[in-house]
């Protein structure tokens, strides 16, 4: 049997450090914007490059509170991937704003750079776009439309957790970012957590604000705000987990170089592609398949897991019905919605389990 990806086994290693940050955290008596969560801010932030972290609840309130913090609302536009986690919309959404999607690029998962300018109007306000599955957006290009337009750019870095581009981290190459540490994560916590990331002292100011009811002395509120703290025991558990991240991600580009090894070529079979100058995180090693659910139910007759992030885009979704997007309106997307397979990968999965699922994919597509 090879799990898609079994959470218990990823947290076996670090189960000293993370029993030691539970019992430091119950002895302080301070469980909420305490010392922990500031331990792990300026972690986080050294670790990215900037000059500021926040810590939130989770990676959807991490994107809505900066989009808050812009004063972006009612009547703005925001331009977004149309194939992306439905989080990323509900981001704009909570915010007030209209969310404006736009197609990935031919040959990738992400959002096409060629198709945003064709997007913008006169509301829009900023540009979302979603390093996914770990593989950077084209942000060179993203941010020089964005630069033309007078634009602000927010990274979706939810799956991208020291993912790169030209050698600078995800999280520092826009104005500002969201994280999200799901426990699935590269670096996960045993709970939800989110945080942003940005150079901008005043935009954190005022995310520390919106996150703790709009205060920032207690009972006096400047901003109507919200409660989207980053509880101090997922800050530990973080701060625990953190000094391996580099590590678990070299295994991880390791396990997909010998995917594409021994994938290369198989007829009926897309491998994802790399991005000159980028370093993806690897949160997900997706292939493409016209026959996507035979394969899946191949292998999991084999004792092979696997996941189909996403099965339905957002523009297909009956939340966003409103928006009027009929399906064939974004074909890229929904072909990949129909195609996309997520192998099993992880920061403990043997290399040699890598061998097994590769050579079940050939058998089984020597058999269609």
């Amino acid at each position: 049997m090879i799990d898609f990806l079994d959470l218990k086994e990823v947290n076996r290693p670090h189960e000293p450090a993370l029993r030691a940050a539970f019992d430091r955290v119950l002895a302080s008596g301070w469980y909420i914007l305490g010392q922990e969560v500031e331990t792990f801010e300026q972690a986080f932030a050294s670790y990215c490059g900037a000059a500021h972290c926040v810590g939130v609840a989770n990676g959807l309130e991490a994107l809505h509170l900066v989009l808050r913090a812009w004063g972006i609302g009612p009547g703005d536009e925001v331009i977004v991937p149309a194939n992306t986690f439905v989080a990323t919309w509900l981001a704009v959404s909570h915010a007030g704003a209209r969310p404006v999607p736009v197609e990935p690029v031919a040959e990738g998962f992400n959002i096409d750079p060629a198709r945003i300018e064709q997007a913008i109007t006169l509301r829009t306000r900023a540009i979302l776009p979603v390093h996914l599955y770990g593989e950077v957006a084209a942000m060179d290009e993203i941010t020089a439309i964005a630069a033309r337009h007078g634009l602000r750019v927010l990274e979706d870095a939810a799956q991208a957790h020291g993912a790169s581009h030209k050698g600078r981290r995800a999280g520092t190459l826009g104005d500002a970012a969201g994280f999200s540490f799901y426990p699935g994560k590269n670096l996960g916590a045993l709970g939800d957590g989110g945080a942003v990331v940005t150079d901008d002292a005043d935009l954190a100011a005022r995310l520390r604000m919106l996150r703790n009811y709009g205060s920032e002395v207690k009972y006096h509120h400047a901003v109507a705000g919200y409660n989207a703290r980053l509880d101090d025991l997922q800050a530990a558990f973080l701060s625990a987990k953190l000094p391996q991240l580099d590590a678990d991600n070299a295994h991880r580009r390791a396990l997909a170089a010998r995917y594409r090894a021994q994938l290369e070529g198989v007829p009926g079979i897309v491998l994802p592609v790399d991005v000159a100058g980028g370093q993806s995180a690897w949160h997900l090693h997706v292939i493409r398949s016209e026959r996507r659910d035979a394969l899946a139910a191949g292998l999991r007759a084999r004792g092979i897991g696997t996941m189909v992030h996403y099965p339905v885009p957002p523009h297909l979704q009956p939340a966003y019905a409103s928006l009027g997007l009929a399906a064939g309106r974004f074909p890229l997307t929904e072909r990949l919605h129909r195609e996309v397979l997520s192998l099993p990968l992880g920061p403990t999965m043997p290399l040699e389990a890598v061998d097994a699922v590769a050579t079940a994919i050939r058998e089984l597509a020597r058999g269609h």
